[in-house]
């Protein structure tokens, strides 16, 4: 479906980790190793980071694949920043929305990224839609699942959540509203990287008190990737990584 990465840490140049790894996720749009659904991520490509000094990110996404895109080489090659995330995407269904599908999403300081797809859309989200405020729905950066799973999420974030818990309660009230969706999501606000393993593989590689990087699959073959256990939620920062078990939602 996609693949995608964040980091929080030193300073690092945008392409140390999106182009110069032996498997970076540049190379993964075209070559992933552990993808279990689709092969090419050639539907579109995002990133965004953090400047000093402005906790609002800035993205550069693009419709086509990210191969293609000589301004991205360019642009990761000299933006440097202390937090990303980034994304290749396999579209899970045609559609016309182009650009404004490609994650990162983004809202405040948040970046959000969903790597799966939802079992039986749009149906078995009706539910869901229909009790999100009117200015939600009507706000989606897209019309596809992803776009309604950060909306979900956004809502109870607005509502009082803290991160985790509304990343937790939202894949817990999606995949019970639809069973069998892979929800692998992404987010984080520069300091902070909150991750769900739910029907796809995570991994992520932490040098204690300088950088964390959590991805879909490993961008090089460092011994000292760990994969995530599904049905798990990941909250990190450069310091720590911190694994929860997720329970499946009660019939």
């Amino acid at each position: 479906m996609c693949r995608h990465i964040a980091y929080v840490g030193e300073p690092v140049a945008l392409g140390e980790l999106l182009l110069r790894p032996s498997h970076s996720l540049v190379r993964q749009s075209w070559e992933p190793r552990r993808q279990r659904y689709g092969t090419v991520n050639a539907d579109g490509f995002g990133v965004g980071w953090y400047a000093h000094g402005d906790p609002v990110p800035g993205r550069y996404r693009r419709r086509g694949p990210v191969w293609g895109d000589e301004t991205f080489a360019d642009l990761a090659r000299v933006v440097r920043s202390t937090a990303l995330l980034a994304a290749v995407r396999d579209a899970t269904e045609a559609g016309a929305d182009g650009e404004a599908a490609a994650a990162p999403y983004a809202a405040g300081r948040l970046l959000f990224s969903h790597n799966g797809a939802v079992k039986g859309w749009p149906g078995s989200l009706g539910p869901l839609a229909a009790a999100l405020p009117a200015e939600n729905l009507l706000s989606l950066a897209a019309r596809n699942d992803s776009a309604l799973v950060w909306a979900l999420i956004r809502h109870r974030t607005e509502a009082g959540d803290d991160v985790p818990r509304a990343v937790t309660e939202t894949v817990r009230e999606v995949a019970a509203a639809a069973p069998g969706s892979r929800l692998n999501l992404l987010l984080t606000d520069g300091e902070t990287i909150t991750a769900t393993a739910w029907g796809d593989t995570l991994w992520y590689l932490t040098t204690p008190g300088r950088r964390t990087a959590v991805a879909s699959e490993p961008y090089d073959d460092d011994p000292l990737w760990c994969e995530v256990p599904d049905r798990t939620l990941l909250v990190s920062t450069a310091s720590d990584v911190l694994l929860t078990p997720l329970k499946e939602p009660t019939a």
